[in-house]
């Protein structure tokens, strides 16, 4: 049995059609999960993981409850399969941030679904009345992308800025196009290897977000969260939340601020996390975790081969299957 393990949940554009079908015609845990969606939402979320259409999935509404459902139907099949061992911490990627509340039970999954279809569709609206994008910019520290957005901001006098300090020279930025345009010129003046436009509709993690996190905000005031049963490494500080009204605070705060990865995997590590786990669709942060830290075994489980590999131990004992 794996010991000392952080289970980390990815956020979006982890997603893509087919997710789960295999897990759900396997184990009667993830079809629950999926029914349960279906069920809260009032849509076939299940049906529009498993056959698409690809356009209507990447639609931030869908996207946000499809991956947190794929995500916990995976920990639950998990669970089931075998202990789960020695937790210390959870921890997401933004969106992912929401399931790892349900892992810790802060947070309960019907109450988790419904919300993140909400906040989908808070930042769709938000959106409409503040366009703007995301670039990922590789080859570059942070310190220089920051000051790159600053010069922008001030060359245009639109919102641009650092959303997620992803990892090691993986930086993405945030904000209205014009500002977007102007610091990936500068970014790539100043050596970036590649500056990558991302497919996404929204501007996540900066004030462009201010209304939909206004909304969020009465959105989780009818919800009840409890005190996280697992520490919870939060994405706006990289430090441990667990009482209720903390978590709260933070995923309102998360809508506006970056997403700081590095220092979260980083606190993980000081908190005695030896294995890291990553739980849903893809392994887009075991590779992240890779780049931050080569001290620890990393692994991603998001299919019936990946649940089928942990049931039998070879998942977790040593580096990652996903590389």
């Amino acid at each position: 049995m794996p010991k000392r393990l952080a289970l980390v949940f990815p956020g979006q554009g982890a997603q893509y059609v087919g997710m789960g079908l295999d897990l759900y015609a396997r184990y009667p845990q993830v079809q629950d999960t999926f029914d349960e969606a279906d069920r809260v939402l009032g849509i076939p979320l299940s049906r529009l993981c498993f056959e698409g259409p690809e356009q209507e999935l990447n639609d931030t509404i869908n996207t946000q409850p499809a991956i947190l459902t794929m995500s916990v139907a995976v920990l639950r099949a998990m669970a089931h399969a075998r202990e789960l061992g020695e937790v210390l911490v959870v921890a997401g990627h933004s969106l992912g941030e929401y399931s790892a509340l349900v892992a810790a039970g802060a947070l309960s999954f019907s109450d988790a679904v419904a919300l993140v279809r909400e906040r989908g569709r808070l930042m769709q609206e938000a959106a409409r009345q503040r366009p703007g994008g995301m670039a990922a910019i590789l080859g570059l520290s942070t310190e220089v992308v920051t000051e790159a957005c600053r010069e922008a901001q001030e060359e245009t006098g639109t919102i641009v800025q650092v959303a997620n300090h992803n990892s090691p020279g993986q930086t993405v930025i945030s904000g209205e196009l014009t500002g977007l345009e102007t610091a990936a010129q500068l970014l790539k003046q100043g050596g970036a290897r590649r500056v990558v436009p991302l497919a996404v509709s929204t501007a996540a993690h900066c004030p462009l977000m201010d209304s939909a996190a206004r909304g969020l905000r009465e959105a989780l005031d009818r919800i009840e969260f409890r005190e996280a049963g697992i520490p919870i490494i939060a994405n706006v500080t990289g430090r441990p939340l667990v009482r209720a009204e903390e978590i709260r605070e933070e995923l309102v705060k998360q809508m506006v601020s970056p997403v700081q990865w590095v220092e979260s995997v980083r606190c993980m590590i000081e908190q005695g996390a030896r294995t890291f786990v990553e739980i849903g669709p893809k392994d887009t942060l075991t590779n992240l975790i890779k780049r931050i830290s080569d001290r620890v075994d990393r692994t991603s489980v998001g299919d019936a081969a990946g649940v089928e590999a942990w049931s039998e131990g070879a998942v977790g004992a040593h580096s990652s299957v996903a590389e």
